[in-house]
């Protein structure tokens, strides 16, 4: 079975697939070693990570998919990621998805904004018509080519055009070939409800610390019918605090000793090395390497 199928039955199954974001490879072993199903690549953390940048559309497709390549091969898990409005263009979003799959990607959710976009929790965000991304999903669906390779379509129409219109240009998604919609910045619970109601396809929930959906837990979005859903600031949004900790002990202490004693984070440091399977590359360098060679042919 491919990965895109493992993930793309994951996403249909009864019980809503909890899908962590990773900004990096090092993040998406964490998530595999904690013991999710699959991987979201976020397009905001890797910003952020990758350029120190706001999620603004600042990436491109080869920033992008070298990040995404890394944590394909970090991990034994379906990676899905974002792919913000395609890059530009019909043609643009047709080139992104080809390269996205041969980095390893099983699906991604591709954005109705104005190129360069916004974050879907960010104001001042501005859209393309409906004719343009059906253009752009039918470019998506022709240049996979594993057909279990999950294109979600986003609709960010939420915001300036109502709920009424977010609904009909998913329901025009869904038709142009989207496996699943992703309806931004819904506001409450019972927005939610009748996206559910409304929209015949399997639904995102994008679950935003402070954003403008409501926070709500996993067991209450599968309440709702949501099938699958994504965490994209959670990763980096906790490292940035915790750096921001650290980094100030150190400033203020000259040491990191006591940060650590006061955090209840402590990790030795054979453990951090584990994350990253230090051991297993261990025994390779062991089998492979030559340790002494005095350069004589042989």
């Amino acid at each position: 079975m491919s990965r895109a199928k493992q993930f793309k039955d994951l996403m249909l199954a009864p019980e809503i697939l909890v899908v962590p974001s990773a900004y990096d490879a090092l993040s998406a072993k964490v998530i595999e070693q904690a013991g999710f199903p699959a991987v979201h690549m976020t397009g905001s953390g890797t910003s952020a990570s990758m350029l120190g940048m706001p999620d603004l559309g600042f990436t491109t497709i080869t920033e992008m998919a070298w990040n995404a390549k890394n944590i394909c091969l970090a991990v034994d898990l379906p990676v899905i990621m974002d792919i913000d409005a395609g890059y530009g263009n019909a043609m643009n979003t047709w080139r992104c998805v080809r390269e996205f799959e041969r980095a390893g990607i099983v699906g991604g959710h591709l954005e109705d904004q104005v190129v360069p976009k916004r974050c879907g929790h960010l104001e001042g965000k501005r859209l393309i018509s409906t004719r343009e991304m059906v253009g752009k999903i039918e470019a998506a669906v022709e240049a996979r080519t594993d057909p279990d390779w999950v294109l979600i379509a986003r609709t960010d129409a939420r915001e300036k055009l109502g709920l009424d219109e977010a609904i009909r240009r998913s329901k025009e998604y869904v038709q142009a070939g989207a496996d699943c919609i992703f309806l931004e910045a819904m506001l409450n619970a019972d927005e939610m409800k009748r996206v559910r109601d409304e929209i015949d396809a399997p639904l995102l929930a994008n679950m935003v610390e402070g954003g403008k959906t409501p926070w709500m837990t996993t067991q209450e979005l599968e309440a709702l019918g949501y099938n699958l859903a994504i965490y994209p600031l959670s990763g980096w949004y906790a490292a940035t605090a915790i750096l921001r900790k650290v980094f100030a002990a150190l400033r203020d202490e000259g040491t990191t000793q006591d940060f650590w004693k006061r955090a209840d984070l402590q990790m030795t440091f054979d453990e951090l090395f584990e994350v990253f399977g230090y051991s297993k590359i261990s025994e390779l360098e062991a089998r492979f390497v030559v340790k002494e060679d005095d350069g004589r042919v042989s």
